[in-house]
């Protein structure tokens, strides 16, 4: 009898593993299949022809006769996200352009409004120009500060400031990129069911929802997304608070999530080392977050990150300065001009997944797929 009961216990769990792989369309057949045996994925994309993207000329340009300042939002240099990728630019325009001189300052979260402001009055005064004030926070004080240096070339990263002419908005499609992370979510999922994080539930941070949504059930209808934002409107601590990020990313996986994605700052640290406690996937944001050392003891779960290029920008629009030609700047860093992107650091992003992704790429570039910046709900 015991015999038997272990061969029918055998028999049951083939049977299983064949529903199982029948329902999840078996193991990448064709334009439909499972990733790792999670979801039914939707049919492939069309391979994507040649380069979808554009290049910037290599021309040498000379920097040599600027001070740059750089006023990065909570966190500052160190974050492992937002303000780092900002660092990296300015880091590269002093290496490439010679920049003769940088000086870097950090928000407090939660400051006075007029923090900012003295800051970036205290950077013009000293005659740094151009100076950069990375993070839309920076809008209300340069609509009082740049009026009063009108020779000082402003830009400020995801804004812009109504009516003054000396300040440049760097503004991103984080839509589309998020799409592309929604898109690898749902390869590497194993249980179809996948998590957002976000640091602070304000407009910007939902269009990383909102392109991650939209990408993960592109490429899976039947995808199950949880969402969790750690601080509401106004208060910018969910973008500091790596404890609230961990409790967050920790609920979602109790939930069946078995890969994250944050948009949370420096909060997705806790992100990162949740899903590290629970054997889970993480797709970082803004920057390479395989290759950041303050995240480094989680980096093993970390499949992609979600790139967006503020590097790119600061670098840009340093150089821009530099050449005195502001014109030719980008209005948008979207995946056309390589504005945002997916990082392949650690080698999860098999060659496979790569024209995957290239597809979705080209098919938003060629407008065939509108991807929206506002969440479904």
């Amino acid at each position: 009898m015991r015999g038997i009961a272990v061969a029918a216990i055998a028999l049951t769990s083939v049977l299983s593993m064949a529903a199982c792989a029948k329902d999840n369309g078996g193991t990448s057949s064709g334009n439909t299949g499972s990733a790792s045996g999670g979801c039914k994925l939707a049919d492939k994309p069309p391979v994507a022809a040649g380069n979808t993207t554009s290049s910037a000329a290599g021309e040498k340009v000379d920097g040599s006769a600027l001070k740059v300042g750089l006023a990065y939002d909570i966190g500052g240099r160190g974050d492992a996200s937002f303000n780092d990728s900002a660092a990296a630019g300015l880091d590269k325009a002093k290496a490439d352009l010679g920049i003769a001189e940088i000086k870097e300052l950090t928000a407090a979260p939660n400051e006075a409004e007029d923090a900012k402001q003295t800051r970036m009055r205290q950077l013009a005064t000293e005659g740094y120009n151009p100076i950069i004030g990375v993070g839309f926070a920076y809008a209300e004080s340069l609509k009082v500060v740049a009026p009063q240096f009108p020779a000082t070339r402003f830009a400020i990263v995801d804004g812009a400031v109504e009516g003054a002419a000396n300040v440049t908005p760097l503004v991103f499609a984080e839509e589309e990129g998020s799409f592309l992370a929604g898109v690898i979510a749902a390869y590497q999922s194993k249980s179809c069911h996948v998590g957002f994080v976000g640091g602070v539930k304000i407009p910007l941070i939902q269009k990383f929802e909102a392109g991650f949504e939209q990408g993960a059930k592109a490429a899976a209808p039947d995808i199950q997304i949880e969402k969790k934002y750690l601080t509401p409107a106004g208060d910018f601590t969910g973008f500091q608070e790596p404890s609230k990020g961990q409790e967050a990313a920790k609920g979602q996986i109790e939930a069946g999530s078995d890969v994250l994605y944050h948009a949370a700052g420096a909060s997705g640290k806790g992100v990162f080392t949740a899903a590290k406690a629970a054997n889970v996937k993480a797709i970082g944001v803004d920057s390479d977050q395989y290759n950041q050392t303050t995240v480094a003891e989680s980096k093993d779960v970390i499949v992609s990150s979600m790139l967006k290029r503020v590097d790119v920008a600061v670098y840009d629009f340093v150089r821009a300065v530099a050449k005195d030609d502001l014109a030719n700047l980008p209005k948008v860093f979207d995946l056309k001009v390589d504005g945002v992107g997916y990082a392949t650091s650690g080698g999860k992003i098999d060659d496979d997944l790569k024209a995957v992704l290239d597809g979705y790429k080209a098919q938003i570039i060629e407008g065939k797929i509108k991807v929206s910046d506002k969440p479904t709900g």
